[in-house]
């Protein structure tokens, strides 16, 4: 039996991730993100939220230390009314974790799908938050 591997990360998603190199990005998104039609690995997490797999993660897997903003998230549009507060969740697990982290990209939607698709894998998950991530 492996040891310190945490527990939310399926056997998929860890296979996935020993096949990544450098300049991989792996998105996760949430359940409302269309993963199906979009990712060339969909791996899925349902159950677990984005900060947990976030955190998870990043025990195994570190940012990119060679881009200035390791950590991309879908930016709001001038239509949506509220920022989301779960990105602050994340900047507080970056920061604790001491990952070469200042601030993140903010994407455009259509870019962010874009480099979704071009995303060596994509997991997917149930959150709710209305949130999506790339490292």
């Amino acid at each position: 039996m492996l040891k310190s591997i945490p527990g939310n990360l399926s056997p998929d998603l860890l296979k996935v991730l020993m096949e990544m190199g450098h300049g991989d990005e792996v998105v996760i998104a949430d359940g409302n993100f269309p993963a199906a039609s979009i990712a060339q690995r969909p791996v899925r997490l349902d159950g677990h939220p984005i900060p947990v797999i976030l955190e998870s993660l990043l025990k195994l897997f570190p940012l990119d230390r060679y881009f200035e903003r390791p950590v991309g998230l879908m930016a709001v549009t001038s239509s949506d009314t509220v920022q989301p507060v779960i990105w602050e969740v994340y900047r507080k697990i970056l920061v604790a974790r001491k990952e070469p982290f200042t601030d993140f990209e903010y994407v455009e939607r259509f870019a962010f799908y874009e480099r979704a698709r071009k995303a060596y894998a994509l997991v997917a998950t149930g959150e709710s938050a209305c949130t999506r991530i790339s490292f």
